[in-house]
């Protein structure tokens, strides 16, 4: 139950937070709105703001959305001829004036801004997680010494030494284990530049990871890259100041951004096994496992609600940050291939026929719904849910 309510938690604010995205940039460009809801479904709770927005709490809390007026219709997929037609039909009910304030008679640019509006709002969530925790909690790290090189790993065959301190993969500069750890994951099978810094002196190695499985209590099954080093120094304690934490925290983000990209390209080529995708029961998995880990031992209530409010909003950035990124692909039906329609529309000065919206939406409704039964079949398997069942009936 507890990691039920968690991810109902986690999923309803970071799906909250997109659609506010939308719906601010749409009210500051004037953009007329009928409905905001939180959740699905029957409504439960509903009241009308003085501009004539209903707000709804909803029955089904996954998620939520807003509806722009005139969406409710076949002209949320409009050509010349539906907007023309759609245009009258506002006219004739509300007078020429109100046509302005309709979604689809807006500059293709502010439909632009709207659209890319919810994962702009989701990456600047994560960054106000991320920069809040980073000033009042801090984290603790270990420098990116190598302290102990197994005879028989990737990293001995390439001429690692005990005491050696990384300062950069591939150019790029790490001050932390965590870091370098990270880097390493994602890399299984592709060689990697490494500076180090041993007796005063530079040396450059390249060393290339091997793939090995893991069982990991948050994540399940995965397979990652392992160097094989490892580092037992004492944790140092970090806590950015006001000014840093912003900073920080957007490089933060970025370098997640970066690495969701650069792992979809791999996954794209071949590199990866897509067996390593992960869906919803992946997620709900992981923010039940979070709740239970941070909240394990906890002296009483108020340390147990605070690690689990903590371990939460950090699942909420994380998780945030994908959705952000997932949205911004050029697919119909997300915010990605709608940009994709208005480029093509400011290119060519008029709307894609209404058919080949109709046709791109089914498309790509198909394709996100194949990749999610997609990746629940990998999340039974991941989480030995099939062995587990057939257990039962032993």
């Amino acid at each position: 139950m507890t990691g039920l309510l968690a991810f109902v938690f986690v999923l309803s604010v970071v799906v909250t937070v997109h659609e506010l995205g939308h719906f601010w940039a749409a009210r500051a460009c004037g953009v007329a709105i009928d409905c905001f809801s939180i959740g699905f479904g029957p409504k439960i709770v509903a009241w009308r703001d003085k501009t004539g927005v209903e707000w709804r709490i909803a029955a089904i809390p996954l998620g939520g959305y807003v509806r722009f007026s005139g969406d409710d219709n076949a002209a949320s997929v409009p050509d010349g001829s539906d907007l023309a037609v759609l245009k009258r039909e506002i006219a004739s009910r509300e007078g020429e004036a109100a046509v302005s304030r309709y979604y689809h008679f807006k500059p293709v640019w502010q439909r632009a801004i709207i659209a890319v509006a919810g994962p702009v709002a989701n990456f600047l969530l994560a960054i106000a997680v991320f920069a809040v925790f980073a000033v009042t909690l801090g984290e603790y790290r270990h420098p990116a010494r190598i302290d102990t090189v197994p005879a028989d790993g990737p990293a001995a065959a390439a001429g690692f030494k005990p005491g050696d301190l990384v300062t950069k993969v591939d150019g790029r500069r790490i001050k932390t284990f965590e870091e370098l750890s990270g880097y390493v994951i994602l890399r299984a099978r592709l060689p990697i530049d490494f500076t180090v810094e041993r007796g005063g002196q530079t040396v450059h190695l390249v060393a290339t990871p091997v793939q090995v499985e893991v069982v990991d209590k948050i994540n399940g099954r995965m397979k990652i890259g392992r160097l094989g080093v490892g580092n037992v120094s004492k944790p140092y304690h970090y806590r950015s100041t006001i000014w840093r934490a912003i900073p920080d925290a957007t490089v933060q983000v970025w370098d997640q951004i970066s690495t969701i990209g650069f792992y979809l390209g791999r996954l794209v080529t071949g590199q990866i096994s897509a067996d390593q995708i992960s869906g919803v029961i992946g997620i709900g998995h992981a923010v039940g496992a979070m709740a239970s880990a941070t909240t394990v031992d906890a002296p009483d209530i108020q340390t147990l609600l605070l690690r689990f409010f903590v371990g939460q909003m950090i699942m909420v950035a994380t998780l945030s940050v994908s959705i952000g990124f997932m949205n911004l692909l050029p697919i119909p039906v997300l915010d990605g291939g709608h940009l994709l329609m208005y480029a093509y529309e400011a290119i060519a000065k008029r709307p894609l026929k209404a058919e080949f919206q109709a046709a791109g939406f089914r498309a790509g409704l198909a394709l996100i719904l194949g990749f999610m039964l997609f990746a629940a079949w990998n999340d039974l398997h991941r989480y030995d849910v099939f062995k587990f069942i057939g257990g039962l009936f032993s």
